[in-house]
Formats: structure tokens, C-alpha cells, sequence
């Protein structure tokens, strides 16, 4: 292997062993968590090496980017996830190549992610984004737990979309195993009222050891696979 490929790999076994002692501690089985590697800003070279450890699947959060790099590598057989803040005018190309779309935040996206589905001819995976900032904060992205009824509904309506649960980052300067504590809550209720929606996806490189305790079923890690972003993007 190059020495890239050695970092990448070594990176990985040390994120893949985080994860397995997270379950262990939460009382879970190992493979209950699953590993999203987001490579915004880095090669397709690196998703190769990737492909090559045994990473499945990969996260984008720049549509331009995530479209050339999934065209560049669509021989490897990957799921893509796109996890950044969706625009509605953007969100029907999103469609076309993104596997799972983790940022539904608002009803608008539901249309031109349905139009992209069907034009693709394939379903597509969607998460809602919630947010777990207190009432009144600066929102990061992220829907108001009491939109989600609505927005899962209209998910669920839609064709080709596949309601598979929900998303959401800590906020900033707060405890993320509180703030994860919140969105378990939140988690249970989407569930009671849609039962096949049991995918959370919660924790990166920081905090995936929180989520896990909360329940996340897959974590989204860059950094502590890839290394510090590079400084031309």
C-alpha cells in the first residue's frame, strides 16, 4: 500500500475499534452501528482506498462535488449519502446519483427529490434533519421536532422515497450526550408512528461515542479517518 493508503487504513482501524468499544459499552452488538465516511474535499483516490478497506458507504455534502466524485467512482459500488443543507432547486440532481439523502429538513425538498427519483428510476433513502438546538438558538440546519409529523408524512406519500428515519448534529457548546439524549426521545415517537423508520444517524469524529450511547444506528466520520480537511477545497 502507498503511504496515503497505510494512513487512511491505520485511521480507520483506529475509528472502527472506537465504535466497536462504544457498543460494547452501551451493551449492543457491534455491527448495530454502521460507519459513514465523509470525504468532502478529498480525492477520489482516497474513496478508492476506501472502497479497498472495506467502506461501503460515503458522505458528501457539496453537490457539485458529491455528483463528480459518485460519476468518477461508480464502478466501485458504494452508497452515497449526501448530508449537506439541501437546496430545492439542487435536490432533484441530488437524486439522481445519492443513495440515502440525509438533510430533509423541509417540506419543499419532498417534490424535486421524488421528480429525481423517478426520473433515476431507482428509490432513494431519505432521513429527516432535526434540529437539536433549544428554541430561540441560532439554528444550525435541521427541522423543529414538531415539523417532523408533517414532513414524514409527505415523505411517505411521495413516490420513490423511502422514509428510513432521521438525522441531526449536537449544537455547538453543549454536552452532545444531552443533546443526543433529546433526539432519542424525538426518535421514539417518528418510530411509533412510522415503524420501518429506525435509522438514526447521529455522531462524528468528536462525539460518535455519545450518539452510540443514544442509539445511533450509523455515525458520520471524516476527519479521524482522512485527516485534517485539505487546505485547497
Amino acid at each position: 500500500m502507498s503511504g496515503r493508503a497505510d494512513e487512511i487504513a491505520a485511521n480507520l482501524d483506529a475509528v472502527r475499534r472506537r465504535i466497536r468499544d462504544a457498543c460494547t459499552e452501551a451493551g449492543r452488538p457491534e455491527d448495530d452501528v454502521s460507519l459513514v465516511v465523509v470525504t468532502k474535499f478529498f480525492p477520489a483516490s482516497d474513496v478508492r482506498v476506501l472502497a479497498d478497506l472495506g467502506v461501503t458507504d460515503v458522505g458528501e455534502n457539496r453537490h457539485q462535488e458529491a455528483e463528480a466524485k459518485a460519476a468518477e467512482c461508480a464502478d466501485l459500488g458504494l452508497r452515497w449519502h449526501f448530508i449537506g443543507g439541501l437546496q430545492s432547486n439542487k435536490a432533484a440532481a441530488v437524486a439522481a446519483y445519492a443513495d440515502v439523502v440525509e438533510s430533509v429538513d423541509r417540506a419543499k425538498l419532498v417534490g424535486p427529490l421524488s421528480r429525481g427519483a423517478r426520473a433515476r428510476g431507482a428509490e432513494v433513502d431519505v432521513l429527516l434533519q432535526v434540529s437539536l438546538d433549544p428554541p430561540g438558538a441560532d439554528h444550525r440546519s435541521g427541522a423543529a421536532p414538531a415539523d417532523l409529523p408533517d414532513l414524514a408524512r409527505r415523505v411517505v406519500e411521495a413516490d420513490l422515497l423511502r422514509l428510513r428515519g432521521l438525522m441531526a448534529v449536537a449544537p455547538l457548546g453543549e454536552d452532545p450526550r444531552t443533546a443526543f439524549a433529546r433526539l432519542a426521545d424525538v426518535r421514539e415517537e417518528l418510530v411509533r408512528e412510522h415503524p420501518g423508520a429506525t435509522v438514526l444517524s447521529a455522531g462524528m469524529s468528536g462525539d460518535l461515542e455519545a450518539a452510540i450511547a443514544c442509539g445511533a444506528t450509523h455515525v458520520r466520520v471524516g476527519s479521524a479517518v482522512l485527516g485534517p480537511r485539505p487546505a485547497v477545497q
